[in-house]
């Protein structure tokens, strides 16, 4: 019952705040310029983000009680710290490095802090250099994916899109394994980002902005960290986080590589090279390209769906299928036809 008013209340919230945001960021003038970098052709307004954080947040506030709202402090400090950081950016008061190099990271000790960690090092090695390897890798997997989600918001739909398929399954496994604080996160999740996709696919009427990115991705790092599966073997518990986020994963994994190939700093140049944008080169257009990624992240959670239901053995064959069919994939993208950026002189300040 908790999964569903959180949905209904952050559904419900976001789609009706989004359209007097849009003209509040009018007024203010928070809008996005067109540029040769991006797909828009006129300004458009920012600041969507602020409909999918108020959502979220009345949902939670309207669907726990205190005593639940008490154990995910963390989670709620550090993504209303990143939404602000990335309003901020939006509005153009930031450096943009601040988020990756400062945000992220201090968020990831907020969730550190509250005892949301990895656990995988740890499982193996229960001594204290094992919980500081799992802190470590902490920090890495909610820079990694905030900073993903970050990257992802390139294309009308995109982001909010792939971020609510994913809260669906995170909803879907945390219920099955008795979740259900996360279930009802991810189902807040979900409201949220559909009530604003409304306004965001195609043709576009606002854009999130990175304030509404951070916070998607951060809440998508969380849910990944907090989601605990009763599995035949551990392993495919650890696995079906990155299953269910693969499609930021993979756009990040092939736009790192190609940027660095060509000499280029992967989060200082950015461009229209991500996996939307060849596929929609490729003869998908804009929409075709966006709906294909929506069918990546479908078949992504039914993986995980489906891995934590396997013995050992077949575990590790799965996986190992899903890392060799992803490793052609980017073998083949790499070579679709992108818009390649030059190199940024060194007086240059990273976009």
């Amino acid at each position: 019952m908790a999964d569903l008013m959180a949905f209904g209340i952050a559904l419900i919230a976001s789609l009706g705040l989004t359209v007097p945001i849009r003209r509040l960021a009018l007024r203010i003038g928070m809008v996005d310029q067109p540029n040769p970098r991006k797909v828009h052709r006129t300004p458009m307004p920012l600041l969507g983000g602020l409909a999918i954080y108020a959502g979220f947040v009345l949902a939670v506030l309207f669907s726990t009680s205190s005593q639940v709202r008490s154990q995910i402090v963390g989670i709620l400090a550090g993504a209303t710290l990143l939404a602000a950081i990335g309003f901020l950016d939006d509005r153009g008061w930031l450096h943009p490095q601040i988020k990756l190099f400062v945000g992220m990271p201090f968020a990831a000790v907020l969730l550190l802090a509250s005892g949301i960690r990895a656990g995988v090092v740890s499982y193996w090695l229960p001594s204290t250099f094992g919980h500081l390897l799992d802190a470590a890798l902490t920090l890495f997997w909610v820079v990694g994916i905030t900073a993903a989600f970050s990257i992802l918001d390139h294309m009308d739909g995109l982001c909010a899109g792939i971020a609510a398929i994913a809260a669906a399954f995170f909803a879907l496994l945390a219920t099955q394994s008795g979740q259900f604080l996360v279930s009802t996160l991810a189902a807040a999740v979900l409201g949220a980002a559909l009530g604003f996709l409304r306004w965001n696919f195609r043709p576009a009427k606002i854009f999130m902005g990175d304030g509404g990115a951070l916070f998607l991705g951060f809440l998508m790092a969380a849910l990944g960290l907090k989601l605990r599966l009763t599995t035949p073997t551990p392993l495919a518990s650890w696995l079906a986080p990155v299953l269910i986020l693969g499609v930021p994963i993979f756009d990040t994994t092939l736009i790192t590589l190609s940027r660095a190939r060509r000499g280029l700093l992967p989060f200082a140049s950015p461009g229209k090279d991500h996996v939307a944008h060849r596929l929609a080169n490729l003869g998908l257009g804009h929409r075709g390209a966006v709906l294909t990624l929506y069918s990546a992240g479908l078949a992504f959670g039914l993986s995980a769906w489906l891995i934590i239901r396997l013995p050992e053995k077949a575990v590790l064959s799965l996986a190992v299928t899903v890392v060799l069919v992803l490793l052609v994939a980017l073998a083949a993208l790499e070579r679709a036809p992108y818009e390649r950026q030059l190199k940024p002189s060194r007086s240059a300040q990273a976009p």
